[in-house]
């Protein structure tokens, strides 16, 4: 149990309402001792002969992560010339200010930095050696996060889409534990993985009940597909409404959870709240291993080598996977973005997903592989553009009638910008009547590397039109489609227009 003195009355204020948590408690403590070891030009050799402390245990002091006990706290408070008292206090000299700023935001816990290869300690070592400028930096992300209502979970999310782009969306080490799963649960001549299947190995080998009618009967709970419940017998209740293909994918993800034991994980799908980094990783691992499991990695390379030697886009052909390997669209197009960087060299690409509620369209998930690419994401209340397939289709899906999924391709290309990018799109219409209608399409930069690899780039009867990011940012006039005025440009061609004056007087 570590020993720590309350505040003071009088304690500086960048100290007050910090969280005082045994991480923050080591963290500042390493960083007092490291910064007073360099005002003295103390090297560690020179500090661990003084102390009697070792060098490597003074530098995982400095790290943050060790903190020692009070016959080596006073020691070390002897050797830098200072009190005991204060060098265990939580209290910051005035250089070091923004590094409460940091501590009190909560970012050190909330964020999972060390995936990234930054441990807290580093990044705290890096604001002492630059508190001004480094500080400002942090300051101004906080107050962003702040005034735009930004959520923990938001940063979660783009940090977990920044973590699958690093990879380019394939991750081996979930590959080959699929192929271990398999090999140990699965028969050699079993072709293809029934729902029967799947929930006959998490019954039997794995000791779980599975509820088909409980979910059902709670109103509240309709939107949710399926909800975990931990106990002697493991239950995992699964919503009535869900096809054989949902079926499959959820009972996929349960036998994830249980195979690889992740945890922390969720309790529900679809989300109610993110708890953690770590609950939010471990359900994309899940997901990731359910989608490679359902559609196995060499039979899928087959087929899309076989997809993308077609003289002409042949949506037939995609359609038919989707029977063939019993998945949703957003399953079969995510398993794409697995296999079209790694096995075909396919890296400049991005996935959308839209859903529609009412005259609304929302941009519920996207990744970006090899950079951001058109169309993204915007923070702020726009149009997105009406000419993009994946909003068209949604638009038309009250006279699709019974069929349940349609494809379209469009080549689009940007307006102000030389990106063109060729669109494949799914549209889906919902079989529960509390989930909207969705559409998810996987979008390739259109250049010299794609033209090698997708003989169909160039198909005449795929329509090529114009489009741009949103109505409020697009240039284009007479547009019949558009949605909103376009203020934001015209602004902006305003300010342009302004800065030519100034410069032209000012040259003059």
């Amino acid at each position: 149990m570590l020993s720590v003195e309350p505040f003071d009355d009088d304690s500086p204020e960048n100290v007050n309402n910090m969280e005082v948590t045994e991480e923050n408690i080591r963290l500042i403590f390493g960083l007092k001792v490291r910064q007073l070891r360099q005002e003295k030009g103390l090297s560690f050799a020179a500090l661990s002969k003084d102390t009697g402390l070792s060098a490597s245990y003074l530098n995982e002091i400095e790290k943050g992560k060790k903190y020692p006990k009070t016959e080596k706290i006073a020691k070390l408070a002897e050797s830098l010339g200072v009190s005991y008292d204060w060098l265990i206090s939580l209290q910051l000299s005035k250089n070091l200010a923004p590094v409460s700023q940091l501590l009190k935001s909560n970012l050190l816990s909330d964020l999972p930095l060390e995936m990234f290869g930054l441990e807290p300690a580093v990044l705290l070592e890096m604001l002492s050696n630059a508190p001004a400028k480094l500080g400002a930096f942090l300051s101004t992300i906080i107050e962003i996060s702040r005034n735009y209502g930004m959520q923990v979970e938001n940063l979660y999310y783009n940090m977990l889409r920044s973590y699958q782009e690093m990879y380019d969306n394939y991750f081996e080490e979930l590959e080959q534990s699929v192929k271990a799963f398999k090999k140990k649960y699965v028969q050699p001549d079993e072709e293809g993985l029934s729902y029967e299947t799947l929930a006959s190995i998490l019954i039997n080998d794995f000791n779980y009940s599975i509820d088909k009618e409980s979910l059902g009967s709670q109103v509240e709970l309709a939107k949710l597909r399926t909800i975990f419940m931990e106990g002697d017998k493991k239950r995992l209740l699964l919503n009535p409404l869900l096809n054989e293909a949902q079926q499959r994918f959820a009972v996929g993800q349960e036998l994830a959870y249980a195979y690889l034991k992740l945890k922390p994980r969720p309790k529900t799908t679809t989300w109610i709240e993110v708890s953690s980094f770590e609950e939010l990783l471990n359900n994309f691992k899940a997901s990731y291993f359910s989608c490679a499991l359902l559609l196995d990695e060499d039979l899928v390379k087959q087929d899309l080598e076989k997809w993308l030697k077609q003289d002409a886009l042949d949506a037939d052909l995609l359609m038919s996977y989707l029977d063939k390997y019993q998945c949703s669209p957003e399953v079969l197009l995510h398993r794409m973005t697995n296999l079209l960087p790694r096995h075909f060299g396919i890296r400049e690409l991005f996935f959308l997903r839209f859903t529609k509620n009412e005259d609304k369209f929302k941009l519920t998930k996207e990744m970006h592989l090899s950079g951001l690419h058109n169309p993204h994401g915007t923070a702020l209340d726009e149009h997105y553009c009406r000419r993009w397939i994946s909003i068209e289709l949604l638009q038309k899906m009250n006279v699709v009638g019974d069929k349940k999924v349609i494809c379209k391709s469009q080549r689009s290309k940007y307006a102000d910008s030389d990106n063109e990018y060729l669109i494949i799109t799914l549209a889906k219409v919902s079989e529960n009547p509390s989930v909207p209608n969705s559409s998810v399409s996987i979008g390739m930069l259109i250049n010299k590397n794609l033209k090698q690899k997708l003989k169909f780039w160039n198909d005449p009867n795929i329509p090529i039109r114009v489009v741009n990011e949103t109505c409020e940012t697009c240039s284009l006039r007479n547009c019949e489609e558009r949605a909103a005025p376009p203020e934001r440009y015209e602004t902006k061609q305003k300010n342009i227009a302004m800065k030519a004056a100034l410069k032209a007087l000012t040259e003059s």
